[in-house]
Parts: C-alpha cells; structure tokens; sequence
C-alpha cells in the first residue's frame, strides 16, 4: 500500500533544523489532539491536556489552529458535573471523505465513509467483466454511484483504496500474483485506475485488508497478534504484530497460496502453475474437485459439498476431512513460523459450519503450540471496511500534514 514519506532537512543544512523544530512541534501537537479525538470522541480541552501531557496553553492554540482548518468542531458543552461546563470538540465529519473498493472474481463491492468514520452509502454489483478494462469501469460505476447517493462526485473523496488479489510491483508499476482476475496484473489497469481515482490511491491486498477489519472491527480486537486466513475462491493470509499489519519486504507476507504444500484429491498441477500450489490443493474449486473425483455428480459447488456432509454424505465428509487437514497443515506452519495468539478463519470455505472445528482437531495433533482458532464473524463486507480503516489512516495524513500554521512575523 501507498505510504507518506517524511522528508527531513539535512543537518549539514546551516539553520534549518533549528527553523523547522518550532513547525515540527507544532504538527506533531496537531496530530497528537487529532488522534486522541478520533480514538476517544468528543473531548474537552482539559480531557486533551490529560490524555496528551500537554499544557492547557498549547492544547488551546494546537485546537484553533486545527479548527480553523476545518478539521474540526464543537460538539456542545459536557453538562451534569461540578464547576463550569467544559467545551467539547470532536472530529468535523465533512473535513474528509474515505472511499473502499473491494474488487473481485464475482463481485464488486464499495462503501464511502466520511472523516469521521461513519459510512455513508454502501453497494456492491455482481461482475461480468472479462478483462482488466472492464473490471475498472465496473468499478468506476460503482464509485460514481455511492459518491452520488450522498450529493459527492469522485473528486470530493479525500482517500480511495481498492481492496485487490495479489501485491502491487513498483518495478513493474502494476499487480503482480493477481490470481483469477484476468488482465488485472498489466500496467494498463493501474493507469486507469489512477487516472480514475487520482494520484492518492492506494491498493491494499483483499486478505491484508480483511485483516485489518478484523483488527479494527472483529476478534483482532482482544490480541496483540493475529493471523487472519482466508481460504474461499482463493487461499491468502493477513498477518498482524504488535498490533501492526506485516507486509514484508516485498509485499507478500501472507501469500500462503504459494506454500509448497500439495496433497488431496483435488490438486491440480496445471492450476498450481497458475495461483500456487496450496491454492491448488486448498481452495474452493479444489473442494469441487475432490468431490468431483469422488463421485458427486450434478451442479457441485462448494457449499454444496459441506452441506452434504453434514447430512452425513460419506464422499462430502471425507472431502472435507481431507480440506481440514491441509489447511490445518499450512497453520501448523504459520504456528511455527510466527506463533500468534489467534488465527481467525475467513472466506467461503474458512467460514462455513464445523469447519473451524475440524481444522482445530487436525491442528491439535501437530501443532508444537496450539493458538485459539475463531471463525470471523464479519461478513462480505470485510475487505471494503478494511479499506475504509486504512484510508481512513491516509486520509489523516494527507489533511494534518497541510494543515497552517500561526502566522509569524519574520524576524531581520
């Protein structure tokens, strides 16, 4: 995903870190009231000068200058303790506004959210697109839509990021590991993409920002470290630490479809060339497979395969023991690798009824330490709501780092 650098003025410069350090204190100031009002609500001057360590001077000056910004405003008067009325501000909803996309095989899914966090409108259509340029205009429709529903066009949105497969290739200036999309891994579809959407947008992996929903809105709630393992259309793993997303160096934390770990009755050497050897093996089409190879005739899908097994199909319920223990193999190696407190199961397959348990039993015989495994209680929505967390981050930055100062008088 797209980050904001920080240049920092070179020491070797005569003056200049001495100049800036009054600027640079203001803004982190800024930024410190901004956060504490975004985490807590409403707060008083007293409530910022507590939470931040601040004097009620700087809190107060930090305060208008930010106001007068127009980020943000007064939300009336805390009533109903001793002494006078304190004043309170919040965050001003209309300072910004946070556009996720959440593009995929069958779908295309969005929300708009304003600054302060509160979404808008909502949509998703089903796809037909078959390539790269009709997937962005898909896309493109579905923004101008929610941007409509609530009186924006396109270029009021402060922050966009698309929820994607795969990883963004700065060499190549385009998604690389793209998966099932079709023609979404050339160079074409990030120009148009950012002639659509503008220089700002950003481009998060699907399963990283499911992650990050997870993180700001699900059980990645209660724990420091998670991994978030999405195992539907596709396999992909979001992985947080200390709180914080890992990408890796080059992106593809998380890309487990690529794990060398093959087995099963629905592999499919042809399918591992094209999205990874435990895809193959793992995913929702594998399912399929297998159950095909097994000897379910008729329309076969997925979900179909473990409502059968659970009415006691012999052939479904050894396909979905054979599902539970390859994936409970790869989660082995993530236990042992990066040791989380909770895998959180996401996606079609992840996420449907006693599978959760299965995987668990598989893991308890092999795992080295066995971390609490849930099933995601968000629903299709995760990817755009994770999108809408980390613009909701870019956005902040884009606004604060602008934000103007008290004018000074220049000193000869």
């Amino acid at each position: 995903m797209r980050e904001v650098a920080v240049t920092v003025m070179s020491a070797g410069m005569p003056g200049a870190m001495s100049a800036a350090r009054p600027q640079l204190i203001r803004a982190l100031n800024e930024q410190l009231l901004l956060g504490h009002i975004r985490d807590h609500g409403p707060c008083s001057r007293a409530d910022l000068a507590r939470l931040s360590g601040l004097s009620k001077p700087t809190v107060s000056l930090a305060l208008a200058t930010v106001e007068q910004a127009g980020l943000i405003q007064e939300a009336g008067q805390r009533i109903g303790r001793p002494g006078r009325s304190a004043l309170l501000y919040e965050i001003r909803p209309e300072a910004g506004f946070v556009l996720g996309l959440d593009v995929g095989a069958q779908y295309v899914r969005g929300a708009l959210a304003d600054l302060a966090g509160e979404v808008r409108a909502r949509s998703s259509a089903r796809s037909h697109a078959s390539g790269g340029r009709s997937r962005v205009d898909e896309l493109v429709s579905l923004a101008d839509g929610l941007c409509a529903q609530v009186g924006l066009t396109r270029a009021d949105v402060t922050q966009t990021v698309i929820g994607s497969p795969g990883v963004y290739d700065p060499g190549r200036g385009a998604m690389a590991l793209a998966g099932f999309l079709p023609g979404w891994d050339r160079p074409a579809v990030m120009t148009r993409l950012r002639e659509a959407f503008g220089e700002s947008l950003a481009v998060e992996n699907d399963v990283d920002a499911a992650a990050l929903a997870e993180r700001a809105h699900g059980h990645g709630q209660e724990v420091d470290s998670f991994a978030f393992v999405s195992v539907g259309t596709g396999i992909g793993m979001g992985l947080v630490i200390g709180g914080q997303l890992f990408r890796g160096a080059h992106g593809v934390a998380g890309e487990i479809a690529f794990m060398p770990m093959s087995g099963g009755h629905g592999t499919d050497p042809e399918d591992a060339r094209k999205r990874g050897v435990f895809e193959a093996a793992a995913s929702a089409p594998a399912v399929v497979r297998a159950a095909r190879r097994a000897g379910m005739r008729g329309q076969v899908s997925a979900r179909r395969v473990f409502t059968a097994a659970a009415r006691g199909d012999e052939r479904a319920a050894a396909v979905v023991a054979e599902e539970a223990a390859l994936v409970a193999r790869a989660l082995c190696a993530v236990v042992t690798v990066v040791d989380p407190e909770l895998i959180v199961l996401g996606g079609g397959v992840g996420q449907a009824p006693g599978f959760a348990a299965a995987v668990t039993a598989e893991l308890r015989q092999i795992a080295p330490v066995m971390p609490e495994v849930k099933v995601s209680a968000l629903g299709t929505d995760a990817v755009v709501d994770g999108c809408l967390a980390a613009g909701a981050d870019l956005a902040w930055a884009q606004l604060t780092v602008n934000v103007p100062g008290p004018v000074a008088a220049e000193v000869r």
